[in-house]
């Protein structure tokens, strides 16, 4: 199995509030496309960080990014930095949750995204 559709299948077993997202996926794309579906994360944990009715925590998404990326894995790498990138831009709400992201993420989030 790839290391990116691993990096998805272990997510959504971690991470609480993804399973529909991930089952939709599936059905959709029969199987699982992980850039694809980290857009649709993204887009969930920046709900969640403006407080929005989501039934995931933005905290958990980012820890679990976080944990993942540290362990240099090309695939998940480049998986995660699609993540990062698909983060709001400075003038968007929930720009503010790029303050939330730990050391590995922020230095990935500024190789992706050298203007914020």
């Amino acid at each position: 199995m790839d290391q990116d559709v691993q990096l998805v299948q272990d997510f959504v077993a971690g991470v609480p509030g993804f399973e529909d997202l991930y089952d939709s996926h599936v059905f959709n794309e029969d199987g699982v496309l992980p850039i694809a579906f980290f857009w649709d994360v993204a887009q969930e944990t920046v709900t969640s960080f403006l407080g929005g009715d989501t039934e995931s925590d933005w905290r958990a998404t980012l820890r679990f990014l976080e944990d993942h990326l540290q362990r240099d894995i090309p695939e998940v790498t480049e998986t995660i930095g699609w993540f990062l990138y698909y983060l709001p831009w400075p003038d968007q709400p929930g720009y503010g949750l790029v303050c939330h992201l730990g050391p590995p993420m922020s230095a990935k989030f500024a190789a992706v995204r050298p203007s914020g």
